[in-house]
């Protein structure tokens, strides 16, 4: 940090070194303005008094009873694993589904949510791969998974196992620096696996938030619960509500004035006896009869709360809390927006949060399931052009779907019309646009491959087949770039050309008329003809 100086007198430079406020920032002495000088701003700063990601009673408290910490946990792991995904390999349609089926009877979707939710909360959990016979403490061999073996995922959060913090992974790959072995707790009931160790490669973890080298090392190497970082906004956003609920017993205040209650209250006995039961019997007859009786001298008074401004406060924590959870206020307290505004682009904002969160956090452990789960239910080992996409949050209407097919359905029959892709490759697109619009979505392999058979027998409009070439060529015409009419057209004007030159390629002086025979035949009687004329009438000697 720089060294700043400042021209001031020996008292206040005594006092700036004493409180130790010297900052490379603006700041004011004479009227206390800035961070560093004597004012409320300069004695905030932030601590490590709240380290509630480890205080596990206290989330867990809060999870059950707050439905805003419910939320704030559950609603992005919820959105991550709620609509699947697609795959894309050249696999049979028969292997797919059952990849699809097993997937839905192991009940993944469910435990790698659940997974992420005690991520979220706690700051860290695994899967443990559960696999019948399996030598837990050794690494995962694909290869030697067998049919029928893969029994889903054992849930488990930072609480119910220890990670070996003395055996940490050197090698340079993506585990590197994480621990090399899960305990798990033998305290923890009903489960299958207690005191053993478990190979990282068998786990999937996932963290909460990700720290900083030293922070994650007190951290025993797991991330930060997400409502550590909101619990302040959190505690704020119900007090506010519960003190807005408060102030509804007071919207309607009431005010007696009785002459002499001070002096009957002091008085005590029958005096203040009497008073008490005067405003029993206002109260009795207000229920009753909605009458407030009073002497002739008391004064009755109603006052009314206002509660301006109130709902704007709750609005401003609640833009805070969804601000610090990266979910739009449309998704996590399912408000309506107001104005003009329709929540659609906050939608399709957070939607692609999620989704770079499925890239980022969720595929690679979704590979290493798939992988175990084509040893387990087809006894082989996934193809190599294997590829998958996560399903798309936002849903079209049924009309945008219909719209999106038809417009782009007319574009591959236009393209495949004018021959510039073949019936393989409208297929293919056909199939892409299934993924989209729901519509083709029967068009499988089989078809592409029927498709590209059809290609070599009939080529696309306006290519002729190499059988169809031969025969054109026997009749001298030259069909091969062209369509036939336009072809054979050109060919018949060739040849009357060609006859009209030679008709004046003769020695004649003048010919005023040439008849253009359009057969063949009479082209020739009229070649003869003029050659017996040459003959007769021209000679050498004659011109």
């Amino acid at each position: 940090m720089a060294k700043v100086n400042f021209i001031k007198t020996k008292t206040m430079d005594k006092k700036i070194a004493r409180e130790g406020f010297t900052q490379d920032s603006f700041s004011n002495f004479v009227n206390k303005l800035g961070y560093g000088t004597d004012n409320q701003l300069s004695n905030s700063t932030y601590s490590l008094n709240n380290l509630l990601s480890r205080n596990r009673t206290t989330l867990e408290a809060a999870y059950r009873s707050s439905w805003l910490v419910g939320r704030a946990v559950d609603v992005i792991a919820e959105d991550m694993t709620k609509v699947g995904i697609n795959i894309l390999s050249k696999m049979k349609p028969d292997d797919i589904k059952r990849i699809y089926v097993a997937m839905n009877d192991l009940n993944i979707w469910g435990s790698l949510c659940e997974i992420i939710k005690w991520s979220r909360l706690y700051g860290g959990a695994i899967g443990v791969i559960m696999i019948d016979g399996a030598k837990y403490d050794t690494p995962l061999n694909l290869k030697a998974i067998g049919k029928k073996t893969f029994k889903g995922l054992l849930v488990l959060d930072r609480w119910m196992c220890e990670p070996s913090l003395e055996d940490i992974i050197s090698d340079f790959n993506k585990d590197f620096g994480k621990p090399r072995y899960y305990k798990i707790h033998s305290s923890v009931a009903n489960i299958a696996l207690p005191s053993i160790k478990v190979h990282h490669s068998r786990v999937i973890r996932f963290d909460g938030i990700t720290l900083p080298y030293y922070q994650k090392l007190y951290e025993n190497y797991w991330g930060l619960s997400v409502i550590e970082r909101i619990y302040d906004r959190l505690v704020s956003y119900d007090s506010a509500t519960l003190g807005a609920s408060q102030l509804l017993y007071k919207a309607y205040l009431r005010v007696v004035q009785i002459e002499g209650l001070r002096q009957a209250l002091a008085a005590g006995g029958a005096v203040e006896a009497a008073v008490i039961k005067q405003f029993k019997y206002i109260r009795q007859m207000q229920n009753i009869e909605g009458i407030t009786m009073l002497d002739s001298k008391d004064v009755f008074t109603g006052h009314n709360y206002s509660f301006t401004g109130i709902s704007d406060l709750l609005i401003q924590f609640g833009q805070q809390i969804s601000g610090a959870t990266d979910i739009p206020l449309v998704r996590l307290f399912g408000q309506s927006p107001a104005g003009f505004n329709t929540g659609e682009s906050d939608l399709r904002n957070y939607y692609d949060n999620i989704n770079r969160e499925q890239e980022n956090k969720l595929r690679s452990p979704l590979s290493l399931i798939l992988e175990v789960l084509s040893m387990s239910e087809l006894g082989v080992e996934l193809p190599f052009d294997f590829e998958y996409a996560f399903n798309s949050l936002w849903k079209m209407s049924d009309k945008e779907q219909s719209e999106i097919a038809t417009s782009d359905a007319a574009t591959i029959n236009t393209a495949y019309g004018s021959g510039i892709i073949g019936k393989e490759t409208a297929t293919k697109e056909l199939i892409s646009l299934s993924r989209i619009t729901g519509r083709f979505t029967n068009l499988t392999e089989e078809d592409v491959e029927k498709a590209k058979e059809d290609d070599k027998n009939e080529p696309p409009l306006g290519i002729l087949s190499e059988e169809t070439l031969p025969k054109l060529e026997n009749e001298n015409i030259d069909l091969t770039t062209k369509s036939p009419e336009l072809a054979k057209e050109e060919s018949i004007n060739a040849k009357e050309q060609e006859s009209k030159d030679e008709i004046e390629s003769l020695p004649l002086k003048k010919v005023d008329k040439v008849i253009q025979p359009g057969l063949s035949k009479i082209r020739q009687n009229w070649i003869k003809s003029l050659q017996e004329i040459k003959e007769k009438f021209f000679t050498k000697d004659q011109k």
